[in-house]
């Protein structure tokens, strides 16, 4: 069986978020710091988002589970995109991340292909790989 774009985007994609989601677990103390602070609980809510990314990332490589996986790993990357912008504006410095714009600026404009890529991967999206009307599926 050949794996298609799709495919490979979804193991892409699981290689990323399964370990970053254990950094969030066992070093969830280095997260607190690019929380903003009107958030509550701010050690558990980087506990379970570490949590969110090991399971979204079982998920993407089980095909029962897919698709919700897709649609829960872009609502993931919707709701810490404030995190990575308090980090960007706050000045707070985590080394070893650097703390210049050419990490934060790259790292917020790459926050919507964050969104969608697990949602194409997982066909819930074409956009922006519709097929023509002719084409064979």
């Amino acid at each position: 069986m050949t794996m298609t774009a799709r495919g490979y985007r979804r193991l892409v994609i699981a290689a990323v978020y399964a370990p970053f989601g254990l950094f969030h677990i066992l070093g969830s103390h280095g997260f607190l710091a690019i929380m903003p602070p009107m958030i509550p609980f701010p050690q558990q809510i980087v506990i379970f988002t570490g949590l969110c990314e090991i399971a979204g990332a079982v998920g993407l490589l089980l095909p029962r589970t897919r698709r919700l996986a897709g649609i829960m790993l872009a609502l993931y990357a919707l709701c810490v995109w404030p995190a990575n912008l308090y980090h960007a504006l706050s000045g707070v410095s985590i080394p070893p991340l650097p703390s210049s714009w050419w990490y934060h600026g790259p790292r917020l404009l790459l926050q919507p292909v964050l969104i969608w890529a697990p949602l194409w991967a997982t066909g819930v999206v074409d956009w922006p790989f519709r097929r023509s009307a002719g084409s064979a599926p």
